[in-house]
């Protein structure tokens, strides 16, 4: 009887193990090429706006950060820098500044969805025509299957 406890015991645990780590892994494997910083550049050349992700914000941690510069044209948004690998990551366009969960939660319905985030170092992505970025003043990165905050930077 201990022998099979032991065993469904250890053998809960690495499956569940395993399961972590494939949620974790599976984003970095899938992800497609990101773009060079010499693409990220020339878009950044056009842009209004600019700002700094920071790792080290309240709602981040060692599993959910940021840090690298993202520009905002009135059609293009890029970044060059680093996010923490994960699924479903999505750039959102907020009223105000955002630090953890609850304040994104709070404000989702009067953010702008811009797009999906599909790499991890450097991105760029479109800007929907019903999407104006100066109407918004600050910008957020969110991992939709989790609820999870990633960062977020004031750009105006």
């Amino acid at each position: 009887m201990f022998r099979v406890i032991v065993f469904l015991i250890s053998h809960s645990i690495t499956m569940a193990l395993g399961f972590a780590l494939g949620v974790y892994l599976l984003p970095i494997l899938i992800a497609p090429d990101a773009p060079s910083d010499a693409e990220v550049a020339q878009v950044a050349d056009k842009a209004i706006f600019s700002t700094q992700f920071d790792r080290d914000l309240p709602g981040s941690d060692f599993l959910h950060w940021g840090e690298g510069e993202l520009s905002i044209s009135a059609r293009r948004i890029s970044f060059i820098g680093a996010l923490a690998p994960g699924p479903d990551y999505r750039l959102y366009l907020t009223p105000q500044l955002v630090l953890n969960e609850e304040e994104f939660l709070a404000l989702k319905d009067q953010s702008a969805y811009v797009g999906d985030i599909r790499s991890f170092d450097n991105f760029i992505l479109e800007v929907p025509e019903n999407i104006n970025p100066a109407a918004f003043k600050a910008v957020v990165i969110w991992c939709e299957t989790f609820g999870e905050f990633i960062t977020a930077a004031n750009y105006q």
